[in-house]
């Protein structure tokens, strides 16, 4: 049975004149369709997630397309029972994904070579190969490919100073990278031919369009895909799930996101929902007790009923030391 809503993933590195003036107009477009997602405009191009029912997603694809600039551009369906974003944003930024480098990586120009999904999963099992997880540290720990390092960086900027740091463990070898949709991969593949790297390969279409793909169906995917919506993960292999992802407090396996409660550190964890009530949804001590504690509010937990939790987590740290 089809589900009523749809998210379209997508991006086109493609030149766009005044990415202000455009954004302005692109916004006023997508709300009168009835759109709610998430659009980065810069003058290399356009990325973006929206959702909306079958209707508005169709009519927001026709409209795309008859922009000469945008008539070869691919999206990503996935279907949704609702609306997988809250609000519709459009804004102009520098660059559609963040990796600042000082000689800029032009994709049209320079990026690594396309590999469909059947052909990445075989150079996946090729020796004297690499997998790179071109994504940021929580995102991998969700779910990744099989064997691919995952390059300790919170932000995607950090990745090619990574990969500086730990060259000798791509000396001589196969590079295969991938990301959620296959837009970073096109810079960081890019960016990788640019340093001197000859058999550099990129998954075409990213995790997602892997995920789909009617040959593999997901094969060698471990645990779920973080995605930046309302959604947070999806299922991307078909054949077998297995679970990679581990409680922040008792590292069980989890695949459950939230936010640290104190919104001066916001950092994302994995936690049960019993461990979310039991820890304040804070990942540490110093987060619990701050006073603007977005779960006590929320909760409207008197001091004496965050005293008595803080307790009980001292008497169970204390007994497991003793």
């Amino acid at each position: 049975m089809k589900k009523p809503y749809r998210v379209l993933l997508y991006y086109m590195y493609v030149k766009i004149d005044n990415p202000e003036a455009f954004a302005k107009h692109h916004l006023r477009q997508c709300k009168e369709i009835g759109l709610k997602g998430r659009i980065l405009v810069a003058e290399e191009g356009i990325n973006g997630t929206v959702s909306g029912t079958v209707e508005q997603t169709n009519e927001y694809m026709k409209i795309m397309k008859a922009d000469k600039r945008f008539a070869n551009m691919v999206f990503k369906i996935d279907e949704t029972d609702l609306h997988a974003f809250k609000k519709m944003h459009v804004r102009p930024r520098k660059e559609i994904v963040t990796l600042s480098l000082k000689d800029d990586v032009n994709p049209n120009e320079t990026t690594g070579k396309y590999l469909e999904p059947q052909q990445f999963f075989e150079a996946m099992q090729q020796e004297d190969t690499v997998i790179i997880d071109a994504r940021n540290d929580y995102e991998y720990d969700i779910g990744h490919f099989r064997g691919a390092i995952k390059p300790e960086v919170e932000a995607f900027r950090d990745l090619p100073n990574w990969i500086r740091e730990n060259n000798k463990l791509l000396e001589g070898k196969k590079i295969l990278t991938y990301c959620t949709g296959g837009i970073r991969c096109e810079k960081f593949s890019g960016w990788l031919v640019k340093e001197g790297y000859e058999d550099v390969s990129q998954l075409h279409g990213g995790i997602v369009t892997y995920g789909k793909d009617p040959e593999v169906k997901g094969e060698l995917w471990d645990g779920q895909c973080y995605v930046f919506d309302d959604r947070i993960s999806v299922p991307i292999n078909q054949k077998e799930h297995v679970i990679v992802g581990k409680d922040h407090f008792t590292g069980e396996a989890c695949e459950r996101y939230v936010n640290c409660a104190n919104p001066e550190c916001d950092k994302r964890f994995m936690t049960t929902v019993e461990n979310e009530f039991k820890y304040l949804r804070s990942c540490s001590h110093e987060c619990r007790v701050h006073p603007e504690n977005l779960y006590v509010k929320e909760h409207q937990l008197s001091p004496e009923q965050v005293k008595g939790r803080l307790e009980t987590l001292e008497q169970e740290r204390s007994a497991k030391l003793n």
